[in-house]
């Protein structure tokens, strides 16, 4: 056997281990609770919150918080900033690859991406991720479109808008750019419209979100009350029927009739509804007898 043969051989034996590796390793993932893998984190293996001190109420960049105390918020940064870092290189590594034509290397870079996107993210400290209210949309810049122009098409390859199709994963991507957006052009034009649809990815596509998705619909009208998308009607719906807070929904129902009112189902809705939550006696019984949009 010749000495290309011979490097063709190591090279196809060292890519075979490093996928057998690979795979081992994700199964052992999978099976271990730690892992926190999103098809094998079931409710009941969530960890159990600790009987401890007092939240203390403190304010970061703007927002104020819940923390164990400050250290906690300099840990759950640091997690979160190299989480990002991680994944970023990642996807600049794999595309290196590709752009070099080394296939194995861009496949192995792609299936250790696929994994990372499999694993949830725990939001240690949610209102710490989000931005501060006091941003405004108020700039154009071309980096920010392409990019959550990018956001959109991952939307799009999840299934969004197409009924029986749904892809997790670019949902996911999806979320990733969105929050691209904010934290790298806060002063984009597009900051709210990615807000919103942030807001709809956690109602819609991943499970147990509706309290990062209200928030996130309530950061679209912060910055910008004039949006065009029926932030006030998603949020409703999501804090009557899922959160249970029918004082909040029923003040985003009655903002529906008087601000959105481009969408004649939605005001209907937003009107029966106001009239079910409000009638006496009875309201709430009638209440739990609709059905959400």
């Amino acid at each position: 056997m010749n000495t290309s043969n011979n490097t063709n051989v190591r090279v196809k034996s060292f890519t075979a281990r490093i996928l057998t590796a690979n795979i081992a390793a994700a199964i052992g993932c999978l099976a271990a609770t730690g892992c926190n893998v999103d098809a094998q984190y079931q409710k009941h293996l969530r960890p159990v919150d600790k009987i401890g001190a007092p939240p203390q109420r403190i304010t970061k960049g703007g927002v104020d918080i819940d923390v164990t105390d400050s250290q906690e918020v300099d840990l759950v940064e640091a997690v979160i900033a190299h989480r990002d870092l991680y994944r970023q290189n990642l996807e600049r590594l794999h595309d290196y690859y590709a752009t070099k034509g080394f296939s194995a290397k861009r496949d192995w870079a792609a299936f250790e991406l696929g994994g990372l996107r499999k694993i949830r993210g725990f939001r240690y400290i949610q209102d710490a991720e989000i931005p501060s209210g006091d941003l405004r949309p108020v700039a154009s810049i071309a980096e920010a479109d392409q990019l959550y122009q990018k956001g959109l098409s991952y939307m799009r390859a999840g299934g969004h808008g197409i009924p029986g199709i749904y892809r997790e994963d670019r949902m996911v991507q999806a979320a990733e750019t969105f929050r691209e957006v904010i934290h790298k052009y806060p002063n984009s034009d597009k900051i709210d419209e990615a807000a919103f649809y942030l807001g709809e990815i956690h109602k819609e596509y991943l499970p147990d979100q509706e309290p990062i998705a209200v928030k996130w619909y309530e950061r679209c009208l912060q910055w910008n009350p004039q949006t065009d998308h029926p932030v006030r009607f998603q949020a409703a719906v999501v804090y009557d029927y899922r959160l249970h807070d029918r004082d909040r929904a029923l003040e985003l129902y009655k903002a529906v009739l008087s601000t959105e009112t481009g969408n004649g189902s939605n005001v209907e809705f937003s009107t029966r509804r106001i009239a079910e939550l409000t009638r006496e006696p009875g309201g709430e019984s009638s209440a739990r007898t609709t059905s959400s949009p």
